[in-house]
């Protein structure tokens, strides 16, 4: 994948705003406000945290001629979760499922990275004071290369019994 959607979605609010169940529509699409930078302290922090000895991690050396060492996937898909966090789950109650991660494109040190989100459904749960929203997340580089996807289903708070409004 080498392209963001054909309609730009509208870049979302530096505050969270709408995270309520009921403000989510299927379809609906945003741009999250922030990018990240992923630098070598995220790349290789968590590589040998968890022990992970690819070659590509490691090894500036030998990685070179590909433009460096490449950020382990695991910081990619985290980093552009965590940059949909204030828009998408906000009121979250809990975290339900995680399906379909992609890695599609190399993250290098240095590169930053940008978060989009399409609401793909919104269904009622077995708790009268929240729903279960679906999203499709993706990041990008600068260049707009995707570099990673995935399907996230979150327990989102009800408005209806937490909240004045």
């Amino acid at each position: 994948m080498t392209a963001v959607p054909m309609t730009q979605p509208k870049t979302a609010a530096l505050g969270g705003t709408g995270t309520w169940f009921e403000d989510f529509v299927p379809g609906q699409r945003m741009r999250h406000a922030r990018g990240s930078t992923i630098d070598e302290v995220e790349g290789q922090l968590l590589a040998k945290l968890v022990i992970n000895t690819a070659h590509a991690h490691w090894n500036e050396h030998a990685m070179a001629s590909v433009g460096g060492r490449l950020v382990f996937g695991l910081v990619t898909g985290s980093t552009v979760i965590g940059l949909t966090m204030q828009d998408t789950a906000e009121r979250a109650l809990a975290e339900v499922r995680l399906d379909r991660l992609r890695f599609t494109a190399p993250v290098h040190h240095g590169d930053t990275v940008y978060a989009y989100t399409e609401v793909k459904t919104c269904e009622p749960s077995d708790r009268e004071d929240a729903g279960l929203v679906t999203f499709r997340h993706w990041g990008t580089k600068g260049d707009h290369t995707v570099v990673f996807t995935c399907e996230r289903t979150v327990l989102i708070k009800r408005a209806s019994h937490w909240s004045d409004r």
